[in-house]
């Protein structure tokens, strides 16, 4: 689980297709130093050679908070896999990681001036809302307005390039839009990912509060047939009013579903498709079950610890922050979690940058050290008393928030747990529902440890310094635990007006060593891009660093 746009939100090639059948050998899984970028294991086929019809039965976690994308509770993974069926965005991520422009909905993107930067956006003259009402130039400029940060009451997840924006105009009619920059933003395909309604912007209570209980308005090759939200289910269904190619499923059914369920649900034909991740038991369970495969490819999300160190928390100090990242050891973590599934697994060494991305460096920096820890916690006054330091009469007690039915967040906080008590460090596990772990707690800042994973996108630079940015009373962007360094942001704008790109990845390398510094999060490893998947699914399966394409997905005929 985890956000969707740090972030750092097809006819493929195929790439690795590990048969399972009937509890097969040969499943062993590759590093990504063993993968190919670019490289996706979707068993691609020609859609024209599927099945029409049927249902692709998808598990979620939990179901969105929001259905809002745009707004930070409803900024997660889950949101996106169901929008990413429904909504309109300018450009999808193309399977070599780069940005690819989604002609569905805009039939061209270019940058047409430089200075002053202008980009003029041709949007698909047949495209339209569910309701049948056209998407047009006004609704680039209603979205602009709401996410360039000039109104704080909207509780925006980004603002980044929004608010270098001066204007979105009409251009020769309703289909065309022109944007003008007041300064250089150098990755433009980050915005308008994923466009709203005009209404959705009308007031901070219908942005904020408006997609709560369903999509109020849509415009994919699927809409929303029903939302039950105690069967906690949603079914989407074909857009009768679609104008592109023909979906060849009729629904796309998701459920949620605790993580341990999904190999019963897999094997009764309940589910199609789950992910592996780093559980070892989901790994092994799909190895077994007849007519799945286990399919893999490289991706570009990790798994790490963020750190809260808002004004007032107990690691608001960083010698502080610096001291525990020395107590933890990283190595034994992934050793432990993803060592069985991938003995050979490496540690995630940027924040920015995926492994095997362009622009990618070991910067890291506090590496397991007890000693060091202790001498850091004894420096700052920490001092031993029994099995836990106090100072001041106050214990040095970290509570670490899980989400519920989750082993992989549960056995990094047990680690944690046990590696810290070795310094003296005290950890609190504390164990909260899913569906409330980012909108009632990460989001609000109420922990001081937790676990999630981060979704890097096409556009990784421009997609971080939300990550980074000064928090603002509930406006924080993706800085959920409140770290702010205003060098940090500084370097990011400078960046950001870069279109060098080999100058931009020297500018995220000086950032990403700040980032080790402050301890913002420490990363941990990257995911292992595995899946579960019925083997008669074509188009679906491992994505790697592309997008899914709902188009395409559909079942082998028989």
């Amino acid at each position: 689980m985890g956000p969707g746009r740090r972030s750092t939100l097809l006819v493929a090639t195929l790439a690795l297709v590990l048969s399972a059948c009937g509890g097969g050998g040969g499943t062993e899984l590759r590093t990504p130093d063993q993968q190919a970028r670019g490289a996706q294991a979707i068993n691609a086929q020609d859609p024209a050679t599927l099945q029409d019809g049927g249902d692709l039965r998808l598990p979620l976690d939990s179901l969105p908070s929001n259905y809002n994308y745009n707004h930070i509770d409803g900024h997660e993974g889950a949101t996106r896999e169901v929008l990413w069926a429904l909504m309109p965005r300018v450009f999808n991520h193309g399977i070599d990681g780069g940005s690819e422009l989604n002609t569905d909905y805009v039939t061209s993107a270019e940058l047409t001036s430089m200075n002053p930067q202008v980009v003029t956006y041709r949007i698909n003259p047949a495209a339209t809302w569910d309701t049948g009402r056209p998407i047009t130039w006004e609704y680039f400029e209603a979205q602009w307005r709401t996410e360039n940060g000039s109104e704080p009451a909207y509780v925006i997840q980004d603002k980044t390039g929004y608010e270098d924006i001066t204007a979105v105009e009409r251009g020769a009619d309703d289909k065309e839009v022109i944007v003008t920059f007041g300064k250089p933003f150098a990755e433009w395909q980050a915005l308008f990912v994923a466009l709203y309604p005009k209404e959705s912007h009308a007031s901070p209570e219908a942005f904020n509060t408006g997609w709560l209980q369903r999509p109020a308005m849509t415009a994919g090759p699927f809409t929303v047939e029903s939302i039950d939200p105690v069967a906690k289910t949603i079914v989407l269904t074909r857009n009768e009013n679609w104008w592109g190619a023909k979906p060849r499923l009729n629904r796309v059914i998701f459920t949620e579903t605790d993580r341990a369920a999904l190999p019963d649900r897999l094997a009764n034909n309940e589910i199609d498709w789950y992910t592996i991740g780093s559980n070892i038991n989901l790994y092994q369970r799909a190895r077994t079950i007849p007519g799945v495969e286990i399919r893999q490819a490289l991706e570009k999300q990790y798994a790490h610890i963020t750190f809260n160190g808002a004004a007032g928390a107990i690691l608001a100090d960083k010698p502080l922050r610096q001291a525990i990242a020395q107590g933890i050891d990283r190595r034994a973590i992934t050793q432990r979690l993803i060592g069985q599934i991938l003995p050979d697994a490496p540690l995630q060494q940027h924040h920015i940058f995926p492994i095997g991305g362009n622009g990618y460096r070991d910067n890291s920096a506090f590496p397991f050290d007890q000693a060091a820890a202790r001498r850091g916690l004894d420096a700052l006054g920490w001092a031993p008393q029994g099995e836990v330091r106090v100072k001041d009469g106050t214990e040095l007690n970290l509570r670490f928030i899980v989400p519920a039915n989750n082993p992989t967040s549960d056995q990094t906080a047990r680690i944690v747990l046990e590696q810290l008590s070795q310094i003296g460090v005290r950890v609190t596990i504390e164990v909260v529902p899913t569906a409330d772990f980012f909108a009632g707690f990460v989001n609000r800042g109420n922990f001081d440890l937790t676990s999630f994973q981060w979704l890097n996108t096409d556009t990784p630079f421009s997609s971080s310094p939300a990550v980074y940015q000064e928090p603002i009373g509930d406006n924080v962007g993706g800085n959920y635990g409140r770290i702010y360094d205003p060098e940090i942001s500084a370097l990011f704008a400078e960046g950001l007006q870069e279109f060098d790109e080999a100058a931009r990845i020297e500018i995220a390398n000086r950032i990403d060593a700040m980032i080790w510094d402050e301890v913002h999060h420490i990363p941990l490893f990257p995911q292992t891009g595995a899946y579960a998947t019925r083997s008669t699914l074509a188009n679906w399966g491992a994505k790697g660093l592309g997008d899914w394409n709902y188009l395409n997905v559909g079942f082998m005929r028989q």
